[in-house]
């Protein structure tokens, strides 16, 4: 053992990790509490052992802590007690807690701290909202004062009887909070379930190829992998080209507006939404010349109005605009845009960060677009993308890092770029149905619109011109959304409430664009309808030990 190692809170998924689960669960329930029958081998494996997630804290190579949950039915209480769900409340998603054990020199509020504020994250993630145990009855009260409720007879034999208890998620919350502000453990972080417009949650097959060792930008193995991401990306949108740099999405937006500067007339800028307003902003720093066409934050513009002024301005050569206006959650007509550009004769140019990845984008007709990999391509943060279909040439004009033609002569990487962004890219892009994945946002986003109606939170622009992925929220008078974005967070869910066009309109923002299943989806809104309520101060106590 390690001594100086830090404790470390981790899902088990290592063949020796496994290993020593199997030892202390034989040390604390044959030998501490004589449950089972001792075997010459010291190794005890649970029943449930293939269905278990293991939440193990560790001490460099030893562990110094564990607890097994697990979702399937039947539970193992389910077979100690006749009809378990007539004791439970009724409309439940529950799991089963077992196994909690700490080994001997380890005994201490940290451990246990640790180890119950990963399994409120998991229950989150989960989507669990009531946990059973089998509680040993020499910990009685310590689990009421963590809010277990005991319910039936007592199960098991002489030394080694057991209490049935239950908690709520709600109950839950508030220990859990008091457990990650008190812990003392820096290696265990918080793994809140993520409802950010970005960074958003990723898949683990992107997590491990981001931690790929590094590789040249020069070497064939890259370029043959930067080809295929780089074709991914034009299947998806129906592109003819994309350039791929290192850089978020503004950079993507710079590139977009420094190819404007090089057109010979006149254009209009969109705005509905802060990110309309940040596209007049690119286009005042590249001195472009451009009429403003405006409308309310929220609303939609008025199509046959931006015809209008194409019709009275003959010589507009571009209009730019942004296809999911982020701040608000409305998406724009494309296809109207598109129409209306193709009678004018305008190059139509769009900010499309928002919108590729979380609904259908077809790219034919447009002259240039944005985007970037940390939002709906479900990717990290720091590659951005511009898609055309014309050939583009360089230009001395232009600064080298925002000139796309350069890109384009240099077969795609004129300079550095990260080789563990490329392939984390890449992973995120690979075997998606893409078809599916849209649907699936546009159900969970059907119900979350319904909910949030039933819990009486107004959602700033209606279904209609709504993007499924982005709901900005009009809260309740006398709320406030700082402090509603706070207490979700302690809750263990992230929305976006941060960003000062946010916080000037009290709004907060809960987006659809990561990993997200609707399970997740229901426990936030849980979590929602319980805004208003305090939680309690509660202490830990050290030594519990669930029924093995």
């Amino acid at each position: 053992m390690n001594t100086g190692a830090p404790l470390v809170f981790k899902f088990a998924t290592e063949d020796w990790e496994f290993e020593q689960i199997h030892r202390l669960n034989y040390r604390t329930f044959v030998e501490e509490i004589p449950q089972h029958q001792a075997s010459p081998l010291h190794r005890l494996v649970d029943k449930f052992h293939q269905e278990n997630t293991y939440l193990i804290c560790l001490k460099g190579d030893f562990l110094a802590g564990m607890l097994a949950v697990r979702g399937a039915r039947p539970f193992s209480l389910d077979q100690k007690l006749e009809n378990l769900d007539s004791y439970l409340p009724a409309g439940r998603r529950p799991c089963e807690i077992r196994l909690l054990a700490v080994d001997q020199k380890f005994r201490g509020a940290q451990v246990l701290q640790g180890i119950l504020a990963l399994l409120w994250q998991h229950g989150i993630e989960q989507g669990y909202d009531l946990a059973v145990i089998s509680g040993t009855t020499r910990q009685f009260k310590l689990y009421q004062h963590l809010g277990f409720v005991p319910f039936g007879p007592l199960v098991g034999t002489g030394e080694a009887q057991f209490q049935p208890m239950f908690v709520t998620l709600e109950t839950f919350e508030k220990t859990a909070r008091e457990f990650l502000r008190a812990s003392p453990s820096r290696s265990f972080q918080a793994g809140a379930v993520n409802f950010l417009p970005g960074p958003v949650a990723v898949r683990r097959e992107v997590r491990r190829a981001f931690e790929q060792a590094p590789e040249s930008h020069r070497s064939e193995a890259f370029t043959r992998d930067f080809c295929m991401v780089k074709e991914s990306l034009r299947a998806l949108t129906g592109a003819g080209q994309v350039e791929v740099c290192a850089g978020s999405g503004t950079l993507a937006n710079d590139l977009v507006g420094a190819q404007l500067s090089l057109e010979e007339g006149p254009g209009i800028v969109l705005s509905n939404g802060e990110f309309g307003e940040r596209l007049v902003d690119h286009a005042q720093r590249f001195n472009l010349q451009f009429q403003r066409v405006s409308a309310e934050w929220g609303a939609a513009f008025d199509y046959a109005s931006l015809e209008a002024v194409l019709a009275r301005n003959p010589g507009t050569r571009w209009v730019w605009g942004v296809h999911c206006e982020t701040s608000t959650g409305v998406l724009n007509d494309l296809p109207k845009l598109k129409t209306i550009c193709a009678r004018s004769g305008a190059k139509l140019c769009l900010d499309c960060v928002s919108s590729i990845g979380t609904v259908p984008v077809d790219l034919s007709g447009v002259h240039l677009a944005s985007c970037s990999s940390g939002k709906g391509l479900r990717s990290y943060a720091g590659l951005s993308m511009v898609f055309y279909h014309h050939p583009v040439m360089p230009s001395r004009k232009l600064p080298r890092y925002l000139d796309l033609g350069y890109y384009a002569s240099q077969g795609g990487v004129p300079f550095t770029i990260s080789s563990n962004l490329v392939h984390a890219l890449q992973a995120a892009l690979k075997r998606v149905f893409w078809e599916q994945r849209f649907q699936d946002i546009i159900e969970t986003s059907s119900w979350l619109r319904a909910r949030l109606q039933e819990l009486e939170i107004d959602i700033l622009c209606s279904k209609e011109i709504g993007s499924p992925a982005v709901f900005t929220l009009i809260l309740p008078a006398g709320m406030s959304s700082i402090e509603a974005g706070n207490s979700l967070r302690e809750s263990g869910y992230l929305l976006s409430f941060e960003s000062q066009y946010l916080r000037r309109r009290n709004w907060v923002q809960i987006c659809l664009m990561g990993e997200c299943s609707q399970s997740k989806v229901v426990a936030l809104t849980n979590a929602m309808s319980r805004l208003n309520r305090v939680p309690a101060d509660l202490a830990v106590e050290p030594k519990v030990r669930c029924e093995g």
